[in-house]
């Protein structure tokens, strides 16, 4: 049996989603018209900080918080009319989050290119 790579994984990904600049995520953001994920461990957080605005959810965590028939689901936590923009800390877990999301049938969708780290340099606010 052949075992894809993460890195096949997260090619299959970013042929499937929507990416997006960080400019464009900061673009969406400012207008009120996303929903800004970030998916980072909580480690990566309180190391790192976070993006003013951002709605934390733990990638482990995504899909049972946004299963509205999970026990987990976040009711209110997140305007669901409104893009998912993830972000992780490079790119590659929120492709994959992304991927995950689409199959679970949300229509607007995407991550961001770069993630945090591009994110620090494009103007949003970290807190």
């Amino acid at each position: 049996m052949a075992i894809k790579s993460s890195q096949t994984l997260v090619q299959e990904a970013l042929n499937k989603i929507k990416t997006i600049s960080p400019e464009e995520a900061l673009k969406l953001s400012n207008n009120n018209k996303c929903n800004l994920i970030d998916i980072r461990d909580i480690r990566e957080l309180q190391n790192d900080g976070r993006i003013e605005n951002s709605r934390h959810i733990p990638r482990g965590m995504l899909e049972f918080w946004l299963d509205p028939e999970s026990v987990y689901f976040k009711d209110g936590k997140l305007d669901m009319d409104k893009e998912m923009v993830l972000f992780c800390a490079g790119g590659l877990r929120s492709a994959l989050a992304a991927k995950s999301l689409q199959e679970m049938g949300y229509k607007k969708v995407s991550h961001i290119e770069g993630g945090f780290t591009s994110m620090k340099v494009s103007g949003f606010k970290i807190v």
